[in-house]
């Protein structure tokens, strides 16, 4: 919140400077003048973000900040809800679609989780038994009904 009132802050001098070339558009960011944002000044204003921060902006877009943010916070143990939240989607099962390389370590540590509560399950190599009087169908099914 401190980095959105701060923002507000220099907005209210960008309106000032602006004076009556000012539009106002209600936009948290917008341009000098109240405008919306041009694509090409976002891009240079984001190279020099990284330039600034000693990143090489040549290795980045936002995309892949994008990317990278999902990740660390899977890597923490971020749970998926929250982390679908902060990107912006309405669910987790977009999240998990588009972002499901990152939020791995997520999912691996819920299955971990899950082979602790239930021990011994063994997945598919330890099926259960079908009872002594069960018997295959012409389909593979298996029925305890008479043939």
């Amino acid at each position: 919140m401190e980095a959105l009132r701060g923002h507000r802050e220099l907005q209210t001098a960008d309106r000032g400077k602006a004076g009556a070339r000012w539009r106002d558009h209600g936009l948290v960011f917008a341009s000098t003048v109240g405008t919306e944002l041009n694509p090409r000044n976002v891009s240079r204003l984001f190279r020099q973000v990284l330039d600034d921060a000693g990143m090489d902006s040549a290795d980045w877009t936002p995309r892949e900040m994008r990317h990278s943010f999902v990740s660390l916070l899977s890597d923490n143990g971020v749970p998926i809800e929250n982390i679908s939240r902060l990107v912006g989607h309405s669910g987790t099962a977009v999240t998990e679609m588009v972002y499901r390389f990152q939020i791995r370590p997520v999912l691996e540590d819920g299955a971990t989780a899950m082979n602790e509560i239930f021990p011994g399950g063994g997945g598919p190599q330890q099926a259960a038994k079908a009872p002594e009087d069960a018997r295959t169908t012409e389909d593979g099914d298996v029925s305890l009904d008479d043939p």
